[in-house]
Formats: C-alpha cells, structure tokens, sequence
C-alpha cells in the first residue's frame, strides 16, 4: 500500500477507506503517535467457552460422528422406555 497522508478530524476519527466500512478493527497504540490496525472477527462473551481446546475436541468429534452416522427415524415411546427404565 502507497504512503497516504490523512488528517484526523475532529471528533478524532479517520477515513481508511470505503473497503472497510462496516468491518471490526483492532486498535493498538504501538508507541506514542504509532498505531497498528488489524481487521478482527469478535466472539461474544457467552461463547467463549466453544473455543476452549477440549470443547473444540468434543465438538471436532461430535462433527466427525454425525457426518458418518445419517439420521435415522425414532420412536418416541421406545426412547421414552429408555429412559424411565435409567431411574
């Protein structure tokens, strides 16, 4: 990318350009006057935990599983046997 010299306005934003409107950045203050910034994907709070190792193990797996084993029909009251027999 070509050198391009831009004044920051007012309200103290800056235009990068019309290709990343919309985009989530990172902003990081390197030194003083020197800023590195990076496109970021964000991941809510809440669902942190799936990209925690083990979590993306169970679910790699789990995948892996339901890509080899088709659904297949079930029978409501079968299942239901089932269950009340595990009590």
């Amino acid at each position: 990318m070509p050198l391009e010299v831009k004044t920051i306005g007012a309200s103290g934003q800056i235009s990068i350009g019309k290709q990343y409107a919309g985009r989530t950045v990172t902003v990081e203050e390197v030194d003083d006057g020197v800023w590195v910034i990076k496109t970021a994907r964000v991941i809510p709070e809440n669902e942190l935990w799936l990209h925690q190792p083990a979590v993306r193990e169970k679910l790699d797996r789990a995948i892996a599983w339901a890509g080899k084993n088709p659904p297949r029909a079930s029978d409501p009251e079968v299942l239901a046997r089932k269950l009340t027999r595990r009590k």
